[in-house]
């Protein structure tokens, strides 16, 4: 073998061991990112921690909250749920409580309310009451 052909082959493999330790550098990462996306996945959501501590009504707020401020919400939601974990709060959070925090923060949660009230042993809300007797007393002044 010549000069340049021995040159030429200590280039080679100079080259390839370069090539086998980037792909096996490649690989080492690849595992660790795999590991670490499965350590995200078992890992419950915030979302889901601050659920389980929900109690009376307080879905129904940070539903609304997640409806009107979404991104506002993310951030709250990710704080209750860290300070949730740490055991910092352990008492249930109804949804008057978790409305009085989004409101403490700034962000005016608004809820559909609804008044119902019993008439024959059933619940009607209480504007088909008001209209219903508006209407029959309506009824009765038309037939005077």
């Amino acid at each position: 073998m010549s000069e340049e052909d021995r040159e030429l082959e200590k280039l080679k493999e100079k080259r390839l061991a370069e090539m086998q330790k980037n792909i096996s550098y490649k690989q080492k990462q690849d595992e660790f990112l795999a590991s670490q996306k499965k350590k995200q996945e078992n890992m419950p959501k915030p979302r889901d921690i601050l659920v389980n501590q929900l109690g009376y009504r307080g879905l129904e707020v940070l539903e609304n909250a997640e409806r009107q401020f979404p991104n506002e919400t993310k951030i709250v939601v990710e704080k209750l749920a860290e300070l949730i974990s740490l055991g910092e709060i352990n008492e249930e959070i109804d949804g008057g409580k978790l409305l009085l925090l989004f409101r403490t923060v700034g962000l005016n949660i608004h809820l559909e309310t609804k008044i119902n009230v019993e008439q024959d042993g059933k619940f009607i809300s209480l504007s088909d009451k008001l209209s219903s007797k508006f209407s029959s007393s309506g009824e009765s002044t038309n037939q005077e």
